[in-house]
């Protein structure tokens, strides 16, 4: 069965953007957490950006407390948001590119840049008991290194194939390389995972990659629920990934 994870990042943004700098405000990320739970999710993703610019700390750690699915704690590598992670002690993390700049995380982690510092990381995390997903494009070159670095997952980035889809053509030559991405990861021993971008109109031609055990959706739910609400939303989801065959 294809596993689907709700980034409730974007329920904090809208909570700091009126409430910012304050230990309380509305919505909250893990209200959200426990609705989406409740409608089947089987797991939440947030991201502890070094800006705080959404989920604050007080919520990753709630939301640790709170939730009876798995915890997907995105992050970046560095050394106060590793050792956050380490005692938060979360189901997996993914570990992402940042860039102060960007409203969200755009493209995928350089492991072949950075493999010597990624597998001192996956090696600590792995440690502590915490599977490590690294968050790349579907390139050969970083599922090879990603599996040099003896992570568990990939979470291969989505956003170039669902920024591709007004355009049949771009959006083909995306599928493959998404496709051949998730070959690629099996045989050399990773997990799929996938997600960026992914919405009610994109889904159904994702579904055509193989291999794939968990998709990450954030914005897409939050913007169907402000219509719908979120436990629709989520299920509504969930109804679109059913049938999924993995090959």
């Amino acid at each position: 069965m294809l596993k689907l994870g709700v980034n409730v990042d974007h329920v904090a943004t809208l909570r700091e953007a009126r409430y910012r700098g304050r230990l309380h405000g509305e919505p909250d990320p893990v209200q959200a957490a426990l609705i989406c739970e409740s409608a089947g999710a089987h797991g939440i993703t947030a991201h502890l950006r070094e800006d705080r610019r959404h989920i604050q700390d007080r919520d990753v750690w709630k939301l640790r407390e709170m939730i009876k699915t798995r915890l997907n704690f995105e992050m970046a590598n560095t050394p106060e948001i590793l050792a956050i992670a380490l005692k938060l002690k979360p189901d997996i993390v993914c570990i992402v590119p940042e860039r102060r700049q960007e409203i969200t995380t755009e493209g995928g982690l350089d492991v072949v840049g950075q493999l010597d510092a990624l597998t001192d990381s996956r090696k600590k995390l792995n440690a502590a008991g915490i599977d490590v997903s690294l968050f790349i494009a579907p390139d050969p070159a970083q599922i090879e290194a990603a599996a040099r670095t003896g992570s568990q997952f990939i979470e291969l980035h989505t956003g170039a194939f669902a920024e591709s889809f007004p355009s049949r053509e771009d959006r083909a030559k995306e599928l493959d390389r998404l496709v051949a991405g998730a070959k690629q990861a099996a045989r050399v021993g990773l997990g799929v995972n996938a997600g960026h971008g992914l919405n009610c109109q994109n889904l159904p031609e994702l579904l055509g990659v193989p291999n794939l055990v968990e998709l990450n959706i954030g914005h897409s739910i939050m913007s169907r629920a402000i219509v719908i609400g979120l436990a629709n939303a989520v299920k509504e989801m969930l109804a679109m990934m059913t049938g999924y065959r993995g090959t």
